[in-house]
């Protein structure tokens, strides 16, 4: 089974979310996508987040019914600054003869070679890149001196051919938090069960 591993802050999730993971599914051809919250994303450390509890429970009621879609709490469970290639391992350890297929967006893809042990991710997963149709523009990173020295240019540039195209969706979850702050609606943009969720429970009233 290829199974894509989805990882985010998912703070909150929303559509955009949604129709990238979709779109990877059909495209990418995968069984299976897992959604991964993080603990602490590196890349976002002392950023206001919502706790972990109310983030799962948010991606639960967002991919509830959606048979090919589960939600993984291995990040919260561990703890800690979640760092992919811990993450990559455990879920390797639980589907030991499932194939494992990374996704990630441009600056995702962009960032990688900073990321920790960058070499052992690029020699052991699959990397499929999405990109938003006329926001996006992976072909700009073919020529990305550290990205051809971590996969070979041949296997960036297949990566980049084989991309996911998903429609222009710009929803930022920083917009849906300031949006909740400043009292606006959030409706269309994040599931309706995420929408009645967040002020039942008091989220991002100050964000």
């Amino acid at each position: 089974m290829r199974i894509g591993i989805f990882g985010g802050s998912f703070n909150p999730v929303h559509v955009g979310h949604l129709i990238a993971a979709e779109c990877c599914r059909e495209q990418g051809r995968l069984d299976r996508v897992v959604f991964v919250p993080a603990a602490i994303p590196p890349h976002k450390q002392g950023h206001q987040l919502a706790d972990a509890s109310h983030r799962v429970a948010m991606l639960n009621l967002a991919v509830g019914g959606h048979g090919a879609f589960a939600v993984s709490t291995v990040e919260i469970d561990r703890g800690g600054v979640s760092y992919t290639i811990d993450t990559l391992a455990a879920l390797a350890t639980e589907h030991p003869h499932d194939e494992l297929v990374l996704i990630l967006g441009p600056d995702a893809l962009a960032q990688l070679p900073t990321w920790r042990e960058p070499r052992t991710i690029a020699g052991q997963y699959e990397l499929l890149a999405v990109e938003r149709e006329t926001l996006d523009d992976l072909g700009t990173l073919a020529g990305d001196a550290g990205l051809a020295d971590l996969l070979g240019r041949e296997r960036l540039e297949k990566i980049i051919a084989a991309r996911v195209r998903m429609p222009a969706v710009g929803i930022r979850a920083s917009d849906l938090r300031a949006a909740v702050a400043a009292g606006r609606s959030i409706r269309y943009r994040t599931p309706r069960a995420v929408e009645a969720y967040i002020p039942t429970h008091g989220l991002y009233r100050d964000a």
